[in-house]
């Protein structure tokens, strides 16, 4: 039976209608949610709410500083209008992040009647006029971008520099110590991030076939550490293309500490203006995909053929969407407001179906949706150890962005609705009699 409680201050604490308004909203809202929550008010009146009351301790207490939050969430609807709140710092989130994020399925599955619906509007109208309180935990909150999905050379750049120009030093809290931004390798479930994320590395460069002296391309190339690994381990000439100039400059310096600018060279470079034609021997792109477009991976698929020896291997690392494509949705929504402008996931299938369409030959597809969430959940546990230097860097906003985005997402891969695989396909000669591009079995990518 659903229940919730409540302990209350005197009156005198605070505004009895306004009180009473939010209690009403607050109780047609998550009464019904699957579990049990605590949700402390602006005048710190704390209620308990949830199926499971009485049964266990809440898991999380939602602060709500001011009462124009639960306005925005009546008239808006859904979790963004709180994730709005979490950011500006009007709603704060107290113990377990990741079951407070289980109020998105919540609210996506809400059933209210007519008469329900009518009595949360006349609520919110009231809470409308109430003044705003000042808040100060989060006072400046990140710039949204506003993108028309065109992915032109200017809108892709700006795209990406507001992902990752953000701060290096921001990045170094939560990424293992070479600085490596995509999902990583787990041989064990208590692999540290640092084992795992050079097992990956390393994984990759095992599936092309590395051999020394062959040319090697990584297409998004962050800040070097596939191609510093490439190059050390496996003795190619590397070269890395990125449209973000703070991963530029981290690259240059990490691969100038290393000793190997012999051996590496990194640009500022769009794929679309790579130049030649079978100039590599394999070629790598790793949570670069993402950002291309689905209107442009025609063109993508097109250029990697083209730069890329006959029999050459291309290695696609990227995110997928497991349902019906990408499509607007509260997901989207978020990830293309604050996160990611301008990306788009395709499914796994159609995925090859275009590289197949370019002339490639599809030659391994593994799926690491279980390795990426892990890998989110160490991102997270890292960043939030790391609060306090963390907002040394950036604002207390864009640590919350980071801090709930990775958070939400390590559960869209727990539960299958986000997913990424790495695609291992060779490029098709001219001629139908070649060689075969790999071994007969995978048993090399696993012997030691």
């Amino acid at each position: 039976m659903a229940r919730s409680s409540s302990t209350t201050l005197p009156a005198s604490s605070a505004d009895p209608g306004l009180n009473e308004a939010a209690t009403r909203i607050i109780h047609k809202l998550l009464h019904r949610f699957d579990g049990s929550l605590a949700l402390r008010l602006w005048n710190d009146v704390t209620h308990s709410f949830g199926q499971r009351v009485g049964q266990m301790a809440p898991t999380f207490t939602l602060v709500l500083r001011d009462p124009k939050v639960l306005r925005d969430l009546v008239l808006k609807r859904g979790p963004i209008p709180l994730a709005d709140a979490y950011f500006q710092g009007r709603l704060d989130v107290e113990g377990d992040l990741y079951a407070a994020l289980g109020l998105k399925s919540h609210f996506q599955s809400l059933d209210l009647s007519g008469r329900e619906r009518a009595s949360l509007l006349l609520d919110a109208l009231r809470l409308a006029f109430t003044p705003s309180r000042k808040i100060a935990p989060a006072s400046h909150v990140p710039t949204t971008r506003q993108f028309n999905h065109d992915h032109s050379l200017e809108s892709d750049r700006a795209a990406i520099s507001h992902h990752y120009d953000v701060s290096n030093d921001f990045y170094k809290l939560f990424l293992d110590e070479r600085m490596v931004y995509s999902c990583a390798y787990f041989h064990a479930a208590d692999d540290t991030l640092e084992a795992a994320q050079c097992q990956k590395l390393d994984h990759i460069c095992r599936k092309l076939r590395l051999q020394p002296g062959e040319r090697f391309l990584d297409i998004g190339c962050g800040w070097g550490a596939l191609v510093m690994w490439a190059a050390r381990h496996y003795r190619v000439t590397a070269h890395g293309i990125t449209l973000s100039q703070a991963q530029l400059d981290e690259a240059n310096k990490r691969i100038a500490a290393e000793g190997l600018e012999d051996r590496i060279t990194v640009e500022l470079r769009d794929y679309r203006a790579l130049e030649g034609e079978g100039v590599y021997d394999k070629v790598s792109s790793v949570g670069m995909f993402e950002h291309v477009g689905l209107a442009n991976l025609p063109q993508y698929h097109a250029t990697v053929h083209r730069v890329l020896k006959p029999n050459g291997l291309f290695l696609n690392h990227g995110i997928t969407h497991e349902e019906d494509g990408w499509k607007p949705s509260v997901d989207t929504e978020f990830i293309n407001r604050y996160v990611f402008p301008d990306g788009e996931l395709d499914r796994v299938s159609a995925i090859q179906a275009g590289m197949e369409q370019a002339r490639f030959e599809i030659q391994d597809v593994e799926n690491l949706r279980g390795h990426y969430a892990r890998t989110l959940r160490h991102w997270v546990s890292r960043l939030e150890a790391n609060h306090d230097e963390a907002t040394l860097h950036v604002s207390e906003s864009t640590y919350r962005v980071w801090r709930l985005y990775m958070a939400a997402s390590a559960l869209e891969f727990e539960s299958g609705g986000t997913g990424i695989y790495q695609i291992l396909a060779s490029r098709r000669p001219a001629t139908r009699s070649y060689a075969q591009p790999v071994p007969l079995t995978r048993r090399d990518l696993y012997d030691r």
